[in-house]
C-alpha cells in the first residue's frame, strides 16, 4: 500500500457529525461492505460545510478526506461536473480524464489512477454518496 494513501486518510478534519445539515445521504458498497454517510450545509448553491462518517477501508477514507476538503465553498455546479467525471480518473486514455483540470485535482490523481483500479469502487463511494446527497 502506498504511504500517500495513509497520509491522505489521516487528515480527518471533516470527520464529524453535522446536526443542522441541509443535505444528507448514506451509501454502502455492496462489493466490500464499506459504509459512508455524508452531511452537508448548502446555502445559495455553495457547500458551506461537510461532515462524514464511515466504516470503510483506507482507500475510501482517503477519498472522502480529499473530497470533503475540496468541496468546501464550491458551487454545486462545479462539484456536479467533477463527480460525474470521477470514474474517468482510472482511465488515462479517456477523453473525459483529459478534460478534468488536473492542476486543481492533483491529489486525487495520486490515489485515483489505474494502479488502484482494484479499489475503484472503494475510492468512488464518497463521490456516489455526495452525488446522492445533492441529488445530482
Amino acid at each position: 500500500m502506498d504511504l500517500k494513501i495513509l497520509e491522505i486518510a489521516s487528515n480527518t478534519e471533516n470527520h464529524k457529525v453535522i446536526k443542522n445539515h441541509t443535505h444528507q445521504s448514506k451509501n454502502k458498497n455492496p462489493l466490500c461492505g464499506d459504509e459512508m454517510e455524508i452531511s452537508l450545509i448548502v446555502k445559495d448553491d455553495i457547500i458551506e460545510d461537510i461532515g462524514y462518517q464511515c466504516k470503510s477501508c483506507i482507500y475510501c477514507q482517503a477519498s472522502v478526506s480529499l473530497l470533503s476538503r475540496w468541496v468546501i465553498q464550491l458551487p454545486i455546479e462545479k462539484i456536479s461536473d467533477f463527480v460525474k467525471k470521477a470514474e474517468f480518473f482510472f482511465d488515462e486514455n479517456s477523453d473525459h480524464s483529459k478534460k478534468i483540470n488536473i492542476k486543481d485535482l492533483k491529489d486525487f490523481k495520486k490515489i485515483m489512477n489505474p494502479e488502484n483500479i482494484a479499489r475503484k469502487e472503494c475510492l468512488l463511494l464518497p463521490f456516489k454518496t455526495l452525488s446522492k446527497a445533492l441529488n445530482l
